[in-house]
């Protein structure tokens, strides 16, 4: 669908309500959401026009969301630059952008948390405690500000698509979540906001990264049968490789419920997920791959 209207930027949840209200007065069409912290990259994009396709409206929010960064994370120096946001959101759909501010989204001291249990057990729910709490908590929010049909997340962040469509199921909430595929960069690198951060060297070593999960690809549809022990050691393996290397995780477990696999028939895909630091920068990535019956 084309866009209705010449994009508007709101800060507030009032405006941003009633102009979704005034929406949905007059039009029977749907409304897509995207959330996003900002610094929009291609693979923001892919869901802006995603969500342009299926929606009559499509909300773009641009929010670094405080609660789900712990001490000592990167909250202060996460990369931001409005100006091409709007930009890019512009020229991929978007006819509203939220950009509220922290005092707008947490005018008190946050005393209401949302908290998905099991499947934040694992990945970077265990080597970043409180993480998913805080998304949670904030995509709960938007949805019940935006009250979305449709909401559009990419699958880089496959433990987040995760945690939320469960949080979705559980509360009853009237939403939609469409997963969409991680986009890479033309060397496989995942596409990333935090890739800006990351030097020449570490830029380079990155890209060991996609080249284990495709070994692990190929590895796994030569086997009849496989375990997540060998997948994790060759996607171990090859990452140790680069110098800069310095793996948080690299897990391999059912998907979507995160839980250990057997391989058996019971399992009809899997997730191999990992999370690695160059320098200051951790990187996220990961392969989902269906199980043959």
């Amino acid at each position: 669908m084309e866009a209705t209207q010449t994009m508007q930027v709101v800060h507030s949840i009032a405006e941003l309500r009633s102009r979704i209200k005034d929406f949905r007065r007059t039009n029977d069409q749907t409304v897509g959401f995207v959330p996003t912290m900002g610094y929009l990259h291609e693979g923001h994009v892919s869901l802006l026009r995603k969500a342009r396709a299926q929606s009559g409206l499509v909300v773009l929010s641009i929010f670094v969301n405080p609660l789900q960064f712990g001490p000592g994370e990167d909250f202060e120096r996460y990369p931001r630059n409005t100006e091409k946001d709007l930009q890019l959101a512009e020229a991929a759909g978007a006819d509203l952008v939220f950009m509220p501010s922290v005092a707008e989204m947490y005018p008190s001291p946050t005393r209401t948390t949302v908290n998905v249990t099991g499947l934040t057990a694992r990945l970077c729910g265990a080597s970043r405690p409180g993480h998913f709490d805080g998304v949670a908590t904030v995509v709960s929010k938007l949805f019940h500000i935006v009250q979305p049909d449709q909401a559009f997340f990419g699958l880089k962040d496959a433990q987040q698509i995760a945690v939320i469509q469960q949080m979705v199921l559980d509360l009853n909430l009237a939403v939609e979540i469409v997963p969409c595929p991680t986009l890479r960069e033309a060397d496989g690198l995942a596409m990333s906001s935090r890739n800006v951060y990351l030097s020449e060297d570490e830029r380079k070593q990155a890209l060991v990264l996609s080249q284990a999960l495709q070994k692990a690809r190929d590895f796994s549809l030569a086997q009849a049968s496989f375990t997540s022990e060998e997948l994790e050691e060759l996607v171990r393996s090859h990452i140790s490789t680069a110098s800069l290397a310095d793996i948080d995780y690299v897990e391999a477990l059912a998907y979507p419920s995160l839980e250990p696999f057997d391989n058996s028939h019971h399992t009809s895909s899997i997730i191999i997920a990992l999370a690695v630091k160059f320098g200051k920068t951790r990187l996220i990535d990961n392969l989902i791959l269906q199980v043959r019956k």
